[in-house]
């Protein structure tokens, strides 16, 4: 799995994030000023979206990409604090996950 921080966001990457998006957004993406990115298969991208709402106030989407390896792709919006404690967690939950601790 890949994991990244944009921290203030350009507005072209941001508009390359909504033109991705898989679907319309039910909660509305305001107040955020990191984006984080995460990229694994769909089984780990369900539950890393799962754990990043739970972990921290943030809004998780998915982003549509062509991927031959049929990798998915999340976006994570948030202030930095809880976007940066929303992939902690998940990279803390996926570890327990792969040694069957979950």
């Amino acid at each position: 799995m890949d994991y990244r921080i944009i921290k203030s966001p350009a507005k072209g990457a941001l508009d390359m994030l909504f033109r991705r998006k898989g679907s319309a957004s039910t909660i509305a993406i305001e107040n955020y000023d990191a984006v984080g990115l995460v990229q694994g298969r769909l089984i780990d991208m369900v539950f890393a979206a799962d754990i990043a709402e739970k972990a921290a106030g943030v809004v998780v989407e998915d982003i549509k990409g062509h991927c031959p390896q049929n990798l998915i792709m999340i976006a994570i919006f948030g202030d930095t604090a809880s976007v940066e404690a929303a992939i902690n967690e998940i990279k803390s939950k996926m570890k327990a996950a792969e040694k069957g601790e979950t």
